[in-house]
């Protein structure tokens, strides 16, 4: 005979598991904050100086998000067709972009202005980014070249060919000016020196390169293509120092964090790992609603933003708090006692078993008095998550229906009430409004006799808070469509007016007889 299972009141908690210092760490982001943009998420870059603004690249515009207040400062729709890669430079006042015209154009961050229009790229440029001396731009094309432009002049400095298919990824070096690194379509990685103006290593990711990133050194760069992240020694030729394979679909990004010692990798398996750089070991995962095309992360950890193929992202905030960090030096220091049951004690004991009231009912299939169990004043007070495991257990039994029908005028005052005081929490909604709805079958004939009665008005008081949920919810949705015409006029809205004297360049000819507004 099957042993019997009790009741899952604990149906919001999830399995315990082994903490370590990074998911203590990293679970502090947090739950999201989703915002939907107008299309699927490009890029999403942090500009490297304080408050760490974030770029969205979604659709034809660029959209500069506050992470604190998660709202958008700065519209940048300057675009004629789709905007790829928009990534700041590393003094935040600049900002770099590509279309899918094959052109690349240079903000200025603070007026939204264009500053630079780079042209010479046969089809759509999906990267750009600045080398480390901020003066010059390298732009990665579908023709299959990159593209090296200095910014003061304007002028295309050098094409970088060798690929023979699209390229997707690239980045440049955080120490060297001179280093850019390319990865393709055709599963190689190409890195060129400007001052010889050709490609000096290649090597073979075995699957289309979609990402790119250096370590803080510069010795050592990362790929991801495929189902793989893979670990290479630029000062070795190009020798492979290991091979990630942690995801079970393609690996779309790359990021890194805590000052280069962890690394994030996004994937369309719906997941965010993060690696210990030093022993290239997953230390936590992060689970997304939908398929992720790109991340980025603020310079303080602080912020943690997710790009998903749906047009939406979620924002990842930390949030503080002194408890925490307690438990996170105590984990620190190894005293795990101090947190975890031990080992003995999580493991069920099969010999005797303790079941509460309404477990012991439901064993005897005794639902009347299951439900009067968990609706005693101290239960439905205190636990009200156990009367609404207990009543979503009823439902899947197809007992509810048996548990609430003749029952006395009291107890039914308490079940309305019940309903009444939950229903408008988003743990419970779901089941209770399924438990409404099976009392309304079950005492659908008698209504008309608890007219005036406690029971009738019960029933009026639930019904007055059904209304007062379902006008909350039209005020919520009206505000949302106001936000987004808003946000609609935002985009065709002049640029902020600021001192001439801050612009780090004065805007070419040639950007301003290219400037373009979208208006939706």
């Amino acid at each position: 005979m099957s042993q019997f299972k009790k009741t899952d009141s604990k149906i919001y908690a999830k399995t315990a598991t082994v903490l370590s210092p990074d998911t203590i760490y990293w679970k502090k982001l947090g739950v999201p904050t989703l915002v939907k943009e107008f299309g699927a998420i490009d890029y999403i870059d942090f500009c490297p100086v304080e408050p760490y603004l974030f770029a969205v690249t979604a659709s034809v515009r660029v959209q500069i998000y506050n992470p604190i207040t998660k709202l958008v400062v700065k519209n940048i729709t300057k675009f004629q067709e789709a905007a790829h890669g928009g990534s700041f430079r590393k003094d935040g006042n600049l900002l770099v972009a590509g279309d899918e015209l094959g052109k690349v154009r240079l903000f200025d961050v603070t007026t939204r202005t264009i500053l630079r229009y780079f042209e010479g790229h046969k089809a759509p440029v999906h990267r750009t980014f600045f080398t480390a001396d901020g003066h010059h731009v390298a732009s990665f094309s579908d023709d299959r070249t990159v593209g090296y432009w200095d910014i003061a002049t304007e002028n295309h400095l050098h094409t970088f060919t060798g690929h023979e298919d699209y390229i997707r990824a690239g980045c440049t070096s955080p120490v060297s000016p001179n280093i850019i690194l390319s990865g393709g379509y055709d599963r190689k990685i190409r890195m060129y020196d400007t001052r010889v103006k050709e490609c000096v290593m290649t090597v073979d990711h075995g699957q289309p390169v979609e990402s790119l990133v250096f370590l803080p050194s510069g010795g050592i760069f990362i790929s991801a293509g495929g189902t793989s992240v893979n670990v290479y020694d630029a000062l070795s030729g190009g020798r492979q120092l290991a091979q990630l394979s942690q995801h079970h679909k393609t690996v779309t990004c790359l990021q890194l964090a805590s000052d280069g010692k962890r690394l994030f990798s996004g994937s369309l398996d719906r997941h965010v790992k993060v690696y210990d750089i030093a022993t290239y070991q997953v230390v936590h995962t992060i689970d997304s609603s939908n398929a992720i095309l790109s991340l980025g992360i603020s310079k303080n950890d602080d912020t943690l933003v997710t790009g998903m193929v749906d047009g939406l992202i979620a924002i990842y905030r930390r949030e503080g708090d002194p408890r925490d960090e307690q438990q996170t030096q105590r984990v620190r220091k190894g005293h795990h006692q101090h947190i975890f049951e031990p080992a003995d004690q999580q493991v069920e004991e099969f010999k005797f078993v303790r079941y509460e009231g309404h477990d012991r009912a439901l064993r005897k299939y005794e639902y009347k008095k299951a439900l009067d169990a968990v609706m005693a004043a101290k239960v439905r007070g205190m636990w009200p998550e156990k009367t609404v495991a207990l009543i979503k257990e009823l439902i899947r039994r197809k007992g509810l229906h048996r548990a609430l029908d003749d029952r006395s005028p009291e107890s039914l005052v308490h079940f309305i009430n019940f309903l009444t005081r939950h229903i408008g929490d988003y743990r419970f909604t779901p089941v209770l409004i399924d438990a409404g709805n099976i009392l309304l079958d079950v005492y659908e004939d008698s209504l008309e006799k608890f007219a005036g009665t406690i029971v009738g008005k019960a029933f009026v008081t639930l019904a007055n808070k059904l209304q007062t949920e379902e006008q909350l919810v039209q005020e919520f949705l009206n505000l949302q469509g106001m936000l987004d015409m808003i946000s609609v006029a935002a985009d065709t809205a002049e640029p902020d007016t600021v001192d001439d004297a801050i612009a780090p360049y004065d805007a070419s000819n040639k950007a301003k007889n290219q400037t373009v507004i979208s208006v939706d």
